[in-house]
């Protein structure tokens, strides 16, 4: 290729690299995992047809707010990034967007997404979207380098969105959309416990106060994931109990609460990072596999 060809390309690929940095910012599988849920929340929540158009704008007004959230997290802790090996090669931390554009674009697409739910679904999934971007970024952004309890307000906010899909597609709440948010919320407890301990002395360099990093021996840590598998393992099974999915699901519920405790139970003897890497592989079976056995095995309503 001629120098001239190279110094016409130049701007292309530049701007090619920052379109592709700020897509980075939103991290486009975490925003895959909340669609994901958002839609099964959708269609369990659906009586009759399903609406598709409906369902279509819900996505879209979920992923544009989903996004901007995530790039407003990494906006508030870019410093800490910048600490840790796991993260310190994003895009702010390595220096190839400056903070004001993260918060500019996190802003705007976040506000878009809660505007967008409001004028094409309801004002109350827009609610319901707008509760989980500020639980995210006021509650558990901020007390990550205070407190280990900082994974409770992070789980609700990861457990909102299967209740703003149910929103959505019925326009109120039901006993399956506080199922739907009690599974998610248990089901992160040991997710998150399970990536801490792996990296927990990545987290302890940026002063998040995980609850590994707290205890580094682990006991409590231990006791925490297998309660919440427990837990996780009972409600797991109440969609069946009111009449939301039928008896393959409950079967599938069982085995698969079963073999995330049985994880849980072996990292908490064992406490080694070989362990924690089984568990969150296992937590990361886990979900996709339940929410695609309430999907198939929905009882009509």
């Amino acid at each position: 290729m001629s120098l001239p060809a190279v110094a016409l390309n130049a701007p292309r690929v530049r701007a090619q690299g920052r379109s592709a940095d700020f897509l980075m910012l939103t991290k486009p599988r975490v925003v895959l995992m909340v669609l994901v849920t958002t839609a099964v929340g959708y269609y369990l929540g659906s009586a009759g047809v399903l609406n598709s158009w409906r369902l279509l704008h819900t996505l879209l007004g979920t992923a544009l707010a989903a996004g901007g959230t995530i790039a407003l997290n990494q906006y508030l802790e870019r410093d800490r990034d910048a600490l840790m090996e796991r993260t310190r090669l994003r895009p702010l931390p390595d220096g190839r967007l400056e903070p004001q554009e993260a918060l500019t674009f996190g802003v705007g697409i976040t506000l878009a997404g809660v505007v967008y739910l409001g004028l094409a679904v309801d004002s109350l999934t827009a609610l319901v979207t707008a509760l989980t971007a500020g639980s995210y970024l006021f509650l558990y952004t901020p007390i990550k380098g205070k407190t280990t309890l900082c994974t409770i307000p992070g789980a609700i906010s990861g457990a909102l969105p299967p209740v703003a899909g149910w929103v959505a597609a019925r326009g109120d709440f039901g006993p399956g959309a506080w199922v739907l948010f009690a599974i998610l919320f248990l089901w992160q407890i040991p997710h998150s416990l399970g990536i801490a301990w792996v990296y927990r002395e990545d987290y302890a360099r940026a002063g998040i106060r995980l609850l590994p990093v707290v205890e580094p021996e682990g006991r409590s840590t231990g006791r925490q994931i297998v309660s919440n598998c427990l837990a996780l393992l009972a409600v797991g099974l109440l969609p069946t109990l009111i009449g939301l999915t039928g008896s393959v699901y409950f079967l599938g519920a069982l085995v698969l609460g079963m073999g995330l405790l049985g994880c849980g139970i072996i990292l908490a003897i064992s406490r080694s990072v070989v362990d924690a890497r089984r568990l969150v592989f296992a937590s990361l079976v886990y979900l996709p596999a339940l929410l695609v056995l309430m999907t198939f095995n929905k009882v009509p309503f």
